[in-house]
């Protein structure tokens, strides 16, 4: 992997399409430029009007499948304009009470995991895209596991990073030790302020980190691991070796769960790798949803 990471190009090459004029009133284009679309539009599934972003006309549809309280758009800026279009087309999601898909508010029932699986198959089938590969960070991650091993005929390809099948008291503790989101870094915080302003950010991210303690208490700290155990389409485990809120443990145990996976562990890498080291990150994507498996 070292070998093939000295291999990575920093030029890019991404090809892109002209953005078509749309005849739904939900559906804008966001940019046009040599010839590039960037396309914001909502979808009703499962009575929800879901929000999402989308780009490229490749064969290959990708869901991009946000983090805790994220948006499409707020967590995947790397990916929606670097991954290549002629190859790809980019779904960014905005899962139910996150970002522009609002209402209904957010909350967190022990099952929101499954929910959100359900209804990001929902959009899909909706859009046309009846097997698509995904890219999960974080609580996205979960999510795409959960239906990796939920509706196993529809997932061609699966990369997750920064996510985990179980919680322990360790995790809790150390999830606890920034509830209050002033501590987190500006660069985590502003994105999600700019979304729901202090007061209902810190009101959600209180609610999520209760909804894993009551992981803990009722379920031992088992978030998906029958899920887990029943993926069975390629999958890519990538981890930041810095990464201050998933530790390796997790990442291990993800590893020698799923069947023929392939781990890749990143030296210098933080929870949101995908920004920091964006261009390698998409070439890796890259490689691993088009190599033949």
């Amino acid at each position: 992997m070292a070998a093939s990471m000295a291999r990575y190009i920093a030029k890019n090459n991404t090809k892109f399409i002209k953005c078509l004029s749309v005849q739904k009133p939900h559906v804008r284009c966001l940019s046009s430029k040599n010839e590039s679309a960037l396309i914001s539009a909502k979808e009703e599934v499962n009575g929800v009007n879901f929000h999402y972003v989308r780009r490229g006309a490749g064969e290959h549809p990708i869901l991009l499948m946000p983090g805790a309280l994220g948006s499409g758009s707020s967590d995947f800026g790397p990916q929606l304009e670097k991954l290549d279009g002629s190859l790809f087309t980019i779904i960014a999601w905005d899962p139910r009470g996150y970002g522009k898909s609002i209402p209904p508010a957010r909350d967190f029932p022990l099952d929101f995991f499954h929910r959100d699986a359900s209804d990001a198959t929902g959009l899909m089938n909706k859009l046309g895209f009846k097997k698509f590969s995904m890219l999960g960070w974080s609580d996205g991650g979960i999510t795409a596991l959960v239906l990796a091993g939920t509706f196993p005929d529809v997932v061609r390809k699966m990369v997750v990073w920064g996510s985990n099948a179980t919680v322990t008291e360790k995790d809790m503790k150390m999830y606890d030790d920034i509830r209050d989101v002033d501590k987190w870094s500006e660069r985590m915080r502003a994105p999600l302020v700019a979304i729901y302003g202090r007061e209902n950010l810190q009101a959600l991210w209180s609610a999520d980190l209760d909804y894993f303690w009551g992981v803990l208490d009722s379920r031992g700290g088992d978030i998906c691991k029958t899920e887990m155990t029943k993926v069975r389409c390629p999958t890519l485990i990538i981890h930041g070796q810095k990464d201050a809120m998933v530790g390796q443990e997790h990442a291990d145990y993800l590893h020698s769960h799923i069947n023929g996976s392939k781990l890749v562990l990143l030296p210098d890498g933080k929870h949101n790798l995908h920004f920091k080291y964006a261009t390698e990150f998409n070439q890796m994507v890259t490689e691993f949803l088009t190599e033949k498996s």
